[in-house]
Formats: structure tokens, sequence, C-alpha cells
């Protein structure tokens, strides 16, 4: 039988989300019904809402939420009613690169995350006759029940604060996982930040445990540069006071950094995120101005051995990389939980515009 839950749902692109009763389908093959408990608001969500990503409506967004298994499909093995999880990205498990422990880059990415259906065309939630598109990043944790994969609902230990887990399904895996992973710093190293947003501050926790030396965190908000050094970064640079910014910077970091990570997006960041580097290098780039975005960049950089790259969700395998991330919060070296402030299900507006307007790093919705 169904299950009745209360959604988030987005009828308009730029409206406010509203809340109301759904009926969310029985786990199908290979699926689990997820009883939520807390979901992170992320860029990606707010992109859904002002149409930047579009997406069928109705729609239910939410994709880094957190909760108990309720029940299990045929063929799901390894979860059980019951077990406490973190819901992260979807992917199909078997093409070329799921097989190489790299399932950000699935084949099956676009459809299983973004299309707001099954494979096989079906819904997850519905209002009577109408289909509400429930599937968006195989989850739509917007909702106080739904439908995931099992491949994206990784198991976590019972005594963590489940409440507070779901960011580790996208944002905060992509900030520490695009460093750990993607850029892969060795203890001593050299690294610069830029935008200390939930990704670039996820960054900087992801460079102190590497063990950089140098961790150069740069925003335009003074609050968000201490909390940066509260997390571990060892110099913070406000861009609005520095008339040259990359000289500046290399004035502590000469001859440049050995890594960069961009959490804007916007051309003179990536820049800058290019420039501050010595040779050679490695920079990544995830921060997301649009779905076609062109920038500019002096080529005479790359010909001397540094490397621009994109990274998606920080190129983790999310079953080994969000325990890891556990363990590293229960031994005190990944203390995420300072980016996050709380919020009921009923100020789920609030809890956005709160991320709009850069008074909250990390808008967490709890479920009654």
């Amino acid at each position: 039988m169904p299950t009745t839950a209360t959604a988030a749902i987005l009828r308009e692109v730029n409206e406010p989300l509203t809340l109301e009763e759904v009926q969310v389908a029985d786990p199908a093959e290979g699926e689990v019904l997820v009883r939520m408990v807390g979901a992170g608001i992320c860029h990606t969500d707010a992109t859904g809402i002002d149409g930047t990503i579009p997406l069928p409506l109705p729609s239910v967004l939410g994709h880094e939420g957190s909760g108990v298994v309720e029940a299990v499909g045929e063929g799901v093995t390894d979860l059980a009613p019951g077990d406490h999880v973190v819901l992260t990205f979807g992917h199909c498990g078997d093409c070329k690169y799921c097989n190489k422990d790299r399932p950000a880059y699935c084949e099956m990415f676009a459809p299983l995350n973004y299309f707001g259906t099954r494979m096989d065309g079906t819904v997850t939630m519905s209002q009577g006759d109408e289909d509400v598109h429930g599937c968006f990043f195989s989850q739509s944790s917007f909702s106080t029940y739904a439908i995931a994969l099992a491949t994206n609902a990784i198991k976590v230990d019972k005594d963590l604060p489940l409440e507070l887990l779901g960011p580790l399904g996208c944002g905060i895996q992509t900030g520490s996982g695009t460093v750990l992973n993607a850029l892969n710093p060795s203890a001593g190293d050299s690294i610069a930040i830029f935008g200390m947003g939930g990704v670039g501050l996820s960054g900087v926790m992801g460079a102190k445990i590497a063990g950089c030396e140098q961790i150069i965190a740069v925003d335009i908000n003074d609050e968000r540069l201490a909390l940066a050094r509260s997390l571990g970064a060892t110099h913070t640079f406000n861009a609005k006071e520095h008339k040259d910014l990359v000289w500046d910077i290399m004035g502590v970091a000469a001859p440049g950094v050995d890594f960069a990570l961009d959490a804007v997006g916007t051309n003179e960041v990536i820049r800058q995120a290019l420039e501050v580097t010595r040779s050679p290098a490695r920079i990544a780039t995830v921060g997301f101005q649009g779905l076609q975005h062109d920038i500019t960049i002096d080529q005479g950089h790359l010909l001397l051995g540094r490397e621009l790259c994109g990274v998606i969700e920080g190129d983790a395998n999310p079953k080994d990389f969000i325990p890891a991330l556990t363990r590293h919060y229960a031994d005190g070296e990944f203390p995420f939980d300072k980016l996050i402030k709380t919020y009921k299900f009923s100020e789920i507006n609030e809890a956005f515009e709160a991320a709009h307007n850069g008074s909250v790093v990390k808008p967490v919705i709890v479920f009654d």
C-alpha cells in the first residue's frame, strides 16, 4: 500500500515550496522506502527552483537526505528496515565508471538525478491521478517519506546524529572529496580555496585532514573567513580588500600553491585560482554558474604544467567515502556540524532564504 507523506512541492519556477499531502509508492525492485529525519539545502536545489536546471513540474526537490529505512524492495539484501542511511546521488552501479568506483561519472547520471521519474518512466509520488515527480537525485528528500535506490542509500552508524548527516550526501562530500580524492594533496602541500560556502569550507576541513601545511581561504565575508580559520585555514583573504589578490596570495605562498579549489564558478575566480598556483599544479573547479558558462584563461598557465579540471560530487564513491567522513567526524577531525543551522519542515522557505542571503552556511531541515 502507498504511504501517505507530506512533501514540499515546487509547482511553479521561482515560487515558494508548498507543503502538501502526497502518496509515496511502495519500493520497487532495488529500492528502499525511507522515513526522512533530516535534509540539507544545497545550491543545486535552488537552481531547480529558479529554473536554471529544468525540471518537470510539479516536483519535489531535496538531495541531501538522511533517515531510517522503513521497507525494502525485491533484491535489496544489504539494507533492512531500521537501518540509518544517508541518501546521495543516483548511480546505476553497473556502467563503466560505476565499476571503476567512480559513480559520480555514471553513464546514467542525468536520468537518475534530473528527469523526475524512475528509469521506466513511472513516478514515486502522486496526488490522486496527478503525477508528482519525486526522483530528484533518486530521492526527493523534502518529504516525510521518500523512495531511494539501494545504491544511493548509504548505511551509517546508529550512534551518529542522523538529523545532521544529510549534507554528507552532496555539498560536504563535494568539497571534501574534491580535495581528498581529485586533488589528493600530500602532507606539507599548500592549497588555496575560493568561496567559503558549504563546499569550500568542507574543502578546508578536507585539506586539514590531508595535512596541508598552508590552507588559504578566500571569500568576501569576514564571518565566513573566521569560520574557515576555526576549521583549519592558516591564511584568509577578503577579496574585496585586495587590489591585486593574486599578488597578495603569492606573497605568503611564493612561488605559488600546489593546489587550488574554486567553489564559486565565476570567470574571475577561476582565473585567480589558476594564477595563484605554482608549476606544476592542479586546479579543480566545482562552482556552478549555469548550464552554459564561458570562461577565459591564459593557455600559457596550462602549458607550464598546470591542470584545470572539473569535478562532480567530489569524485567520491559514497559507499566508502561517506562512512569515512563520519569516522573523521566521530574522531573530532571533521566538525561539519559547525556549518549547520536546523529548521523545522514548515520553515523550509525561510531556510532557502537564509541560504540565499548568506546568513547560514548550511541550512538543514529536521522532520518532526
